[in-house]
């Protein structure tokens, strides 16, 4: 008891990377840099979303949820992860270290659920095109949006209670960027074995299940697309579709391995860097990947600049 008051009183130490000093200016420089990208990408795409009326349909619909949702993931870690490398004061409140599981765990897990609905919306789009307005209605949207969402808060408020509930003996010291569910178990004294069964059982839930949801819509959709007759059909549904893949390749497949791999034994350093890569890089790359092979986000950006030099 006397350690948990402890860390309550005196917050925690993010570590970073610490022990390698000479690399915090560089990690600053690129963090930083990432995280400029990041704000200015999903920001256009959201922006893009909303004033383009050629883009109000679910797909930039749901696209836009998730530029809104890696703008809050990166939000929620990276300013934090920013000031500790800049100085020497590596520290953060307790408040503040709970707030950003309880956040980073629902923004993550909210990811993960919208990247389904964003494969079914995919799935409709190929497979049932004569009735894809009739079926993605914009009531079903708002719908899958709150389940998303919803979804990724209540599975954050149960694994981040449980996981606050561990005794800490008066450690401090997080071998992590931020404060996430492994690195918290990790800190832990005692038996964690029943922590780690949860958290294996939810993220298979959250990761493996989805993930394997996705990888047979794209069976069904590869199906689909290789029976269009038209080439300029299969092209405009395969980029769209590898665009879709390849967000839903990084986002689990860093997920997977910081979070389905034994907390206690997995290798920590590895395990900071992919905390790193799914909280920095892909946000970043989410818009670049969605637009540098879509000719309508490309013609929306053309058209808005257009506007922009007959106003000036």
């Amino acid at each position: 008891m006397a350690g948990a008051n402890n860390s309550f009183l005196e917050g925690f130490i993010l570590m970073g990377v610490s022990d390698h000093p000479q690399l915090e200016i560089i990690f600053f420089i690129v963090i930083l840099f990432s995280y400029l990208l990041t704000l200015v990408g999903n920001s256009t795409i959201i922006l893009l979303s909303c004033l383009d009326a050629r883009l109000h349909t679910p797909m930039y619909f749901f696209l836009s949820n998730l530029s809104s949702l890696d703008l809050a993931f990166t939000t929620s870690s990276v300013p934090q992860m920013l000031i500790n490398l800049w100085g020497p004061d590596k520290t953060i409140s307790y408040g503040g270290c709970v707030t950003q599981l309880y956040v980073f765990l629902w923004l993550g897990a909210t990811e993960c659920i919208l990247l389904v609905v964003m494969a079914f919306d995919r799935y409709v789009a190929v497979c049932r095109p004569l009735h894809y307005t009739t079926i993605m209605n914009p009531r079903l949207c708002w719908l899958l949006a709150a389940i998303a969402w919803l979804g990724g808060l209540s599975n954050s408020v149960i694994q981040s209670t449980f996981t606050l509930q561990l005794p800490l003996c008066g450690h401090r010291r997080v071998d992590n960027f931020l404060c996430e569910v492994p690195a918290m178990i990790k800190l832990a004294c005692g038996d964690t074995s029943l922590n780690e069964a949860v958290l294996n059982g939810v993220c298979t839930f959250f990761t493996a299940v989805p993930l394997s949801i996705i990888l047979i819509s794209y069976c069904y959709i590869a199906q689909a697309v290789l029976k269009i007759r038209s080439a300029e059909g299969q092209r405009k549904a395969f980029n769209t579709c590898l665009s879709h893949l390849v967000v839903v390749i990084l986002f689990y497949g860093s997920a997977i391995y910081g979070y389905l791999l034994p907390a206690k034994t997995s290798n920590q350093d590895q395990g900071k860097f992919i905390s790193l890569f799914y909280s920095v890089v892909t946000p970043m790359v989410n818009p670049l990947i969605y637009t540098l092979r879509n000719k309508e986000v490309k013609g929306a950006l053309r058209r808005l600049l257009g506007k922009g030099r007959e106003l000036g």
